[in-house]
């Protein structure tokens, strides 16, 4: 690997020139930062548009290679070294970015968790991976609420002896207890040297863990290596958005998300880009948040999420139109395939019909856009709510439920990738056999993505959703066992089961059905704590919108439970449920759909 890798980052101009030590030998931080201080030094790198509308901050190449390096002494002068693992549980910032190059430069593995999960969660993440220490804020502010992030990580630490500092910087100016084990960042940070020698890395050396959610209750930790993963998330950046140099790109994901790690964070600065950071929501102050950014700070790529999309259709047109988007030139889809009305919405209203839209599909496991209308031929027909089109180097092939390839066009199948390509994870952190069993056992010699898929006729690719027990909520992804096991804690409810079923807003909500013991009463009040234990322990926007109580589950004569049936009730295709002779009482199915039609009169009135 390391000899393609070296050539195309020697060779393309499109990653800039990476920087590489002897025998193959990088270091990210060097290739996003120095390369791009000699030259250009005062370059904007990133603009932070803070939560307050209209406070947005400037900060250069030059000032974030001055806050990484002070940074990544601060934690070398705490004992964190070359493998250690750090997390970062903050909201986006110029100094959250910093975290992560300052990990980088050292050669230490970040794992960034997204700042709205639990203290539960928090605490599985540390560890599962044996996090020294956690950087983070005292507070957080998001659509001009505080979040206590300083209190969820005293309480997720409590359970976590590996964790030996906790680094607290500042966003708001209010005082937060700080012990002994505590360390306030920005003095710290004062005091350090302004430079920090960058460590030789291998290109096959971890650089960051991520979470995410599979199809079993327990979130895996994604492993991304140094050289394969930026050279890919520099090439996608580059060329899927057509970035020119000057062009400010702004991608609104939380840095939590793979999407902020590759196209808030890597892609963008390897490439010498300006990239925004967005810490607010799409709807404060207004809906017009989003295009009111776009014409002051002059978005030219502005990269999303369907869900958001879909929330500001319902306030109408006249939020966007009020705002002048025309340095808009390239718009972008992400985390969930978009439906037709917000992509037609999203391309005619926000895009006014002349800027390229594209729907991009990837996962965190693949490090960056997978499958994407552009590149293409210069002009080429982008069909709408369609991926269309493999980047260089992706081998797509659908497989049937024989494990066999399915040729030709105008068919459907299992998603799988045929061929290894730069940015694809490289094992589930601590758990080899995990990952083989994830991705490669399904159809042996190829990487299973989880995802259906339908091949046009002119051979084109739109992703059909998840064949699994996974649901994607406003674009992230969530096992419906995690939420299952997280439900199955409260003592008087000895059975659930989740599913997905189709929202108008958020793409995919969670319905619960749960099993109460029999004397239970006060069923409204066990909902409601169903729903804090969810938030709890895994994040609000796990929460299912609907709980329905059933006296018993569908369950096959072996005891599993056929959700497929529970997805045909929500979704009102009850005269085709298909063959239920393998369930152990068929009469199950007439008792949940009557309780389900009960449910939703109830509703309704």
């Amino acid at each position: 690997w390391d000899s393609p890798f070296h050539t195309a980052c020697q060779a393309g101009p499109a990653a800039g020139t990476a920087r590489w030590f002897l025998g193959g030998r990088l270091n990210v931080s060097v290739n996003c930062l120095d390369q791009h201080v000699e030259k250009s030094p005062n370059r904007v790198a990133l603009i932070w548009e803070r939560d307050e509308p209209g406070t947005a901050v400037h900060v250069t190449y030059r000032e974030l290679l001055d806050l990484t390096c002070r940074l990544a002494n601060t934690l070398k002068k705490y004992g964190i070294q070359k493998g250690d693992k750090v997390a970062i549980y903050m909201s986006v910032s110029p100094l959250s970015v910093a975290a992560m190059l300052a990990c980088a430069r050292i050669g230490a593995v970040h794992t960034v968790v997204f700042a709205g999960f639990s203290a539960e969660s928090l605490a599985g993440r540390i560890m599962d991976s044996g996090c020294k220490a956690v950087i983070t804020y005292n507070e957080g502010v998001r659509g001009g609420r505080i979040i206590r992030l300083k209190t969820t990580v005293d309480d997720a630490v409590k359970n976590c002896p590996s964790i030996k500092h906790v680094f607290v910087a500042q966003r708001t100016d209010n005082k937060v207890q700080m012990t002994d084990r505590d360390i306030p960042l920005e003095e710290e940070m004062a005091k350090a040297a302004p430079v920090c020698t960058p460590e030789s890395m291998d290109s096959e050396d971890m650089l960051f863990m991520l979470y995410t959610s599979g199809s079993t209750g327990k979130p895996k930790g994604i492993v991304h290596t140094q050289a394969g993963y930026l050279l890919y998330a520099a090439l996608t950046h580059k060329y899927v958005f057509d970035y020119q140099q000057g062009d400010v790109f702004g991608c609104v994901a939380d840095i939590g998300w793979i999407t902020g790690h590759s196209y808030v964070v890597y892609g963008p600065l390897c490439n010498g880009a300006t990239s925004v950071l967005f810490e607010s929501t799409p709807v404060y102050p207004d809906p017009g948040r989003y295009w009111e950014v776009v014409q002051r700070l002059k978005i030219n790529q502005f990269y999303g999420a369907p869900t958001a999309i879909r929330l500001l259709l319902n306030y109408g047109e006249e939020w966007v139109k009020k705002y002048d988007k025309s340095s808009l030139k390239t718009l972008g889809s992400v985390g969930e395939p978009i439906n037709n009305e917000a992509w037609q919405w999203f391309y005619h209203v926000v895009g006014e019909g002349r800027c390229t839209l594209v729907d991009t599909w990837w996962q965190t496991e693949t490090g960056g856009i997978c499958i994407a209308p552009r590149p293409s031929e210069e002009k080429a027909e982008i069909i709408p709510a369609m991926a269309m089109r493999p980047f260089f180097g992706i081998v797509p092939v659908l497989m049937d439920e024989n494990g066999k390839v399915i040729e030709g066009n105008d068919v459907s199948g299992a998603l799988c990738i045929a061929q290894p390509w730069p940015g694809m994870a490289r094992t589930i952190y601590g758990d080899d056999q995990r990952f083989v069993d994830a991705y490669f056992k399904a159809y042996p010699g190829y990487y299973f993505t989880g995802d259906g898929a339908y091949r046009t006729k002119k051979g084109y690719y739109q992703i059909t959703g998840r064949m699994d027990d996974v649901i994607n909520i406003s674009g992230h992804r969530l096992g419906t066992a995690e939420i299952e096991d997280a439900m199955a804690d409260h003592p008087e409810v000895p059975e659930t089961a989740v599913i997905g079923y189709p929202h108008k807003i958020k793409g995919e909500g969670a319905f619960a059905f749960i099993v109460l013991k029999e004397q239970t009463s006060h069923i409204d009040h066990v909902k409601e704590e169903l729903k804090t234990i969810v938030a709890s322990k895994i994040a609000k926007y796990a929460v299912p919108d609907h709980i329905l109580v059933v006296k018993r589950l569908p369950k096959t004569r072996s005891g599993k439970i056929m959700r497929r049936l529970l997805r045909k009730v929500v979704t009102e295709q009850s005269s085709n449920m298909g063959d239920i002779t393998t369930l152990d009482d068929p009469s199950v199915v007439k008792e949940i759909l009557d309780a389900y039609q009960k449910y939703k009169e109830k509703s309704s009135s």
